[in-house]
């Protein structure tokens, strides 16, 4: 699961897309019609939601030390 962070973030932008959305398809005799491009929304929101949790798990930058427990003699682990 991602951070915390970007579980709101996550949230506040479907909020964002979702509720205009249904407001439209329940006030407007041609929102009607928007239920067509209900799948996509939802499909798009689902990729942005993807891309935020990688851009939020990202490792931090090596500093150069050898990794804890690294079995690469080059990185300082047992020969």
């Amino acid at each position: 699961m991602g951070s915390p962070r970007s579980v709101v973030a996550g949230l506040l932008v479907a909020l964002a897309v979702i509720a205009p959305l249904a407001w439209l398809v329940h006030t407007r005799d041609w929102g009607v019609a928007l239920i067509l491009l209900a799948p996509f929304v939802i499909y798009g929101l689902m990729r942005l939601g993807h891309a935020l949790a990688d851009w939020a798990d990202t490792p931090p930058p090596s500093s150069g030390m050898p990794a804890r427990g690294s079995d690469d003699p080059d990185r300082g682990g047992p020969a």
